[in-house]
């Protein structure tokens, strides 16, 4: 029942000749066994309102618009006078809604109370998918989640009803499928609290991941700033076919682009390869984008997208899009800033890894490539699910790879688990018998919840620091971010892939070409996958958990205890004092990749959440010091002493001693977590200056007050020492496109001058000078 609270009810045509109210039909309402009063209140879209601005732009810009150009632009607070230039102007939006995961909406909802206002003003919904742990199998993790998360979930499920959110309760799926199934449609923008929200694109949407304060910024019903994004274009010919999947499309442009080469652009695929991808397929592309640093990405309307929606109860909707096809399609002759070509029928099978998923490797070649590196050849676990590849058809693909095993007599030689996407996934493949081959192959499968993907896996079969390979489907493989051990070699793969190789139980496998040996000692070789995209019987909804917000929740009380460990209300930032930034210790020179985990770590640090002072504790704890390569291990100029970097920050604050991070290229990539920014600025941080920034983590510093810097020389990286001072001069003059000095005072007495770039607008600088955007949004109540 609970994914039938669909989007056809909360949407309506408004707003101008020719509006139309959407319902659920009939046949469909009784299917999900819910009356028209449990549905979210509705929302409003406009296709004429988009096209419409679309006209305007086009006329402005006098030439064709790229896909994502329509959507963006077609949300613009004002088109006739937004400044509006590919990767440099700021663009000021109005998303359609918001949608916030249980481990970053603690934060988001924190700082909406701070706000001050009554209710939000966009549609927006919390999702409960990040607090449970794999340990045993769903249905006892699941109760062993709600009873350890209680608190949290109260508070969730309070602030919601309070404010007007809705509430998907623990259970009910991971976050994007949940958006997949019930929210995203062609031409909306959405924006969510995780980085993988740009799996809508799968479905004509943009969707896009940002921190919390942003999110605020949208509840409250500011206008959102977005750097105009450049347009990177992949153009797609021939069908996918055999071993390869849609995973096997962004896993090569991984390998094309890297970990930051999407930074400040949206990925637009097109061309006649389209066609052949499932609406899921596509949305698993979109959803592992994040991983080369795109904005986000998005596919073009097609008729598999209008049959996904018809299939989720949103015929009407399929019915409008293609009534305004032509602004759910780029134009033709549109120009993209850079342009990648695949032709899917000579595509292979790929498997990305380890330690970071844009190292791409076709299967066929992996296991000499691990022989050559030393990387071990044994599969300990195969994984599949996530919000990235956990969809009916993914489910289907590896249940036939299983059930030909199982017909000759075998089962995985490594562990294997299976994570559902959603509540109507797993009702749906437990129906339809997939559940029960999976599970006699050898499978456990998990709650309906992010779990291993995120490092919420109570792992058992090997010991911290032991190396091993695991292979998942999962879009991210940073060092120890799956089971909090750092000699894990984790690769990233397809769902039939990962099948594939649990059952043979090494890399050293190539499914299209190698032999298995059977039970009775017969050689035979796996057959292609095959699964149906959608379920012949329509979807199953499964259990209901969706919490409607009451029409008026003034009189519901949220209660955060003062002595709480998992809670904490937040005090307001202190203001920028007005002057420059002098005599700043370096608290840690970072090597190497900084992702989000390293400054904020995921696993059992997400219980502390919704606590600023609690998670401060794991602050940069997993990065590497360029002083002595250990982890965790920094000294304190003040005392002397070695000491863990969370500590040494402690002491430098309570002794009034402000500190930078210095860190090197792409720094801040991964997660959307705005912990990472927010902690360093309770510790006392004042800036962070790096080679270059991940698109995300330099947002959310500059919400909270911290200087995101670049040196405008790379290399004046090298002449930072650990016991250097650092003073930021310039602020008094601070202005967008103008550079600010860091004057190095190294411990021999000799000082340097470093010049350092800054992406900050006028309105940006207002956040920094007030302390935070939080901040700055009050002062303007």
């Amino acid at each position: 029942m609970a994914t039938y609270c669909l989007t056809v009810a909360r949407l309506q045509l408004a707003l101008g000749h020719g509006a139309r109210r959407l319902h659920v039909s009939a046949a469909y309402r009784a299917k999900a066994k819910v009356s028209m009063s449990r549905f979210e209140p509705t929302s409003f879209v406009n296709y004429e309102r988009l096209q419409s601005n679309i006209d305007i732009v086009r006329n402005r810009l006098n030439r064709p618009l790229t896909l994502s150009e329509k959507i963006v632009y077609g949300h613009l607070d004002d088109p006739h006078n937004q400044e509006i230039d590919r990767g440099r102007t700021y663009l000021r939006l109005r998303p359609d809604r918001v949608a916030m995961q249980d481990a970053t909406a603690q934060m988001a909802m924190l700082q909406f109370i701070s706000s001050g206002l009554p209710k939000v003003a966009v549609p927006s919904t919390i999702h409960c998918d990040h607090l449970i742990e794999a340990q045993t199998g769903g249905v006892q993790d699941l109760a062993r989640a709600k009873e350890v998360n209680q608190e949290v979930y109260k508070f969730l499920s309070s602030a919601g009803a309070k404010y007007g959110v809705g509430f998907w309760k623990p259970g009910s799926g991971i976050i994007h499928q949940i958006i997949l199934e019930n929210y995203a449609y062609p031409g909306v923008m959405l924006i969510g609290t995780d980085s993988h929200t740009p799996n809508g694109g799968g479905l004509g949407s943009i969707c896009i991941g940002v921190g919390g304060a942003d999110a605020v910024d949208v509840m409250a019903g500011i206008a959102w700033e977005l750097k105009c994004p450049k347009v990177i274009g992949v153009k797609l010919t021939g069908t996918l076919s055999g071993w390869t999947s849609p995973k096997d499309v962004i896993l090569k442009v991984a390998g094309i682009l890297t970990v930051k080469g999407g930074t400040g652009a949206i990925v637009e695929y097109h061309g006649p390869g389209v066609d052949s991808i499932s609406c899921t397929g596509m949305a698993t592309i979109c959803n592992m984008g994040a991983e080369i640093g795109a904005t986000t990405s998005v596919f073009p309307y097609n008729h598999r997208m209008r049959t996904y929606l018809e299939k989720t109860g949103r015929g009407e909707i399929a019915a409008l899009a293609d009534e305004y096809s032509d602004s759910l399609v780029p134009d033709e002759g549109c120009e993209y800033d850079e342009l990648i070509e695949l032709n899917l029928d000579q595509l292979k099978p790929h498997i990305n890894g380890p330690f970071t998923p844009d190292l791409a490797h076709p299967v066929s070649e992996v296991g000499a490539i691990a022989e050559k590196n030393g990387w071990p050849l044994e599969v300990k676990v195969g994984l599949i699910g996530s919000c990235t590849n956990s969809s009916y058809e993914d489910m289907g693909r590896a249940a036939s790879v299983a059930k030909q095993a199982l017909d000759k007599g075998l089962t995985c030689k490594a562990q294997f688990t299976v994570t559902p996407g959603s509540e109507q996934i797993r009702a749906t493949i437990e129906r339809d018998g997939y559940s029960k081959i999976l599970g006699d192959v050898g499978g456990v499968v998990l709650a309906n919840a992010c779990g291993p993907c995120i490092g919420q896996w109570d792992r058992q079969d090997v010991k911290k620091g032991e190396k091993n390979t695991i292979v998942t489907s999962f879009n991210r493989n940073f060092t120890a971010r799956n089971d909090a051990n750092p000699a894990t070699h984790a690769f990233v793969t397809s769902p039939e892939i990962v099948t594939a190789l649990a059952i043979a139980g090494t890399l050293n496998f190539n499914p299209e070409t190698d032999y298995l040996t059977a039970a009775n000692g017969e050689k035979f070789k796996l057959d292609p996958p095959n699964g149906d995209e959608l379920p012949a019987k329509d979807f199953d909804p499964g259990q209901d958990t969706y919490q409607h917000p009451p029409p008026d929740g003034s009189s519901v009380k949220v209660d955060v205890s003062p002595t709480s460990n998992r809670l904490q209300l937040l005090e307001p930032f202190g203001k920028w004092c007005g002057g420059d930034l002098e005599d700043m210790k370096v608290l840690i020179k970072v090597k190497g990749k900084c992702t989000t985990d390293h400054i904020s770590a995921a696993g059992p640090w997400l219980k502390f959440r919704g606590h600023l002072d609690n998670i401060s504790n794991n602050m940069l704890i997993g990065a590497v010091n360029s002083e002595n390569d250990a982890i965790n291990k920094i000294k304190n100029y003040l005392t002397g002493e070695y000491g863990q970097v969370p500590d040494v920050a402690r002491h430098y604050k309570a002794n009034s001693v402000s500190w930078v991070v210095v860190g090197d290229d792409n720094y801040g990539e991964g997660s959307s977590r705005e912990h990472a920014a927010l902690e360093p600025r309770h510790l006392g941080g004042k800036a962070i200056i790096v080679k270059s920034f991940a698109r995300i983590h330099e947002t959310n510093l500059k919400k909270q007050g911290v200087l995101p810097l670049t040196f405008n020389n790379p290399s004046d990286y090298d002449k930072i020492r650990p016991d250097d001072t650092i003073s930021i001069r310039g602020l008094k003059t601070f202005a967008p496109g103008k550079p600010l000095t860091a004057l190095v005072k190294h411990s021999d007495g000799s000082e340097e001058a470093l010049e350092l770039n800054h992406t900050f607008n006028e309105t940006q600088i207002e956040w920094f000078q007030a302390g935070s955007a939080l901040n700055r949004m009050k002062e303007l109540q």
